[in-house]
């Protein structure tokens, strides 16, 4: 794909299944956007219930510190409104009910840009093909189009929310199978870390977990002709509007 701008781009808008997820595949990437001025909020399906390796920590306990971590990671990236929907881990399915969730989230965020998962499976990236990724994914390109924009798509959001359609330019699809565009994260990557230490039940078990994220960020950087020892995030682009 040509250079891609972010000319235009005021608002990005992020749906993606599980707290974290957002931080693993493109921590470094909205945080150069946000440097840039760019407002960034997130639409996060689950609250994670079936994450962590702790057993000593009652499951009931695990949705409130997946939130908590997800607002300090938020907060390390310049991330404030971040909105939850609460359905359950695991289950997550691109049902009717969380394609009208999504497009309320979209039709009050008005994004220009959404980052979102691949509904499509990642042979060579497993770990990115969780069920619920593909879910969240796929009802979230269906909300963008054809729902968001349509003023008879869940007509009670507009007759009794007053929430008036909205159409989305872009979708930044993580975890893709097919990807056309990269970031170089270089500058941002320190502040990656930060953000996925912030999810301190997911991530502080992992043995050098700066240094496997590295060596995924070198890899998509390399593959992308850009020096040794820079990092980078790609992403499929689909042009939406």
């Amino acid at each position: 794909m040509s250079e891609v701008s972010n000319e235009g781009i005021e608002r990005v808008l992020v749906v993606t299944a599980h707290p974290d997820d957002v931080d693993f595949g493109a921590g470094g990437t909205l945080a150069g956007w946000i440097n840039a001025g760019i407002h960034v909020s997130y639409c996060i399906c689950t609250n994670g219930d079936q994450g962590g390796n702790d057993d000593e920590v009652p499951r009931s306990e695990i949705p409130i510190i997946r939130q908590r971590e997800q607002r300090a990671a938020g907060k390390v990236l310049g991330v404030e409104e971040i909105t939850f929907l609460n359905y359950v881990d695991g289950w997550l399915q691109p049902t009717i009910e969380l394609r009208k969730s999504i497009v309320r989230a979209i039709r009050i965020a008005r994004p220009d840009r959404m980052v979102i998962q691949s509904p499509e499976r990642n042979w060579d990236r497993i770990g990115a093909s969780h069920p619920d990724h593909m879910a969240a994914g796929e009802a979230a390109i269906q909300a963008i189009y054809p729902d968001a924009r349509n003023p008879f798509a869940f007509p009670e959001l507009l007759e009794e929310e007053g929430l008036q359609p909205w159409t989305v330019r872009e979708a930044w699809v993580m975890g893709s199978p097919i990807t056309n565009h990269f970031v170089d994260t270089t500058e941002f990557f320190e502040r990656k870390i930060e953000a996925l230490k912030a999810h301190h039940s997911q991530t502080a078990h992992m043995e050098d977990m700066p240094g496997m994220v590295r060596m995924w960020g070198e890899r998509i950087a390399e593959a992308n002709g850009l020096p040794e020892g820079r990092t980078a995030e790609a992403f499929k682009i689909a042009i939406t509007a």
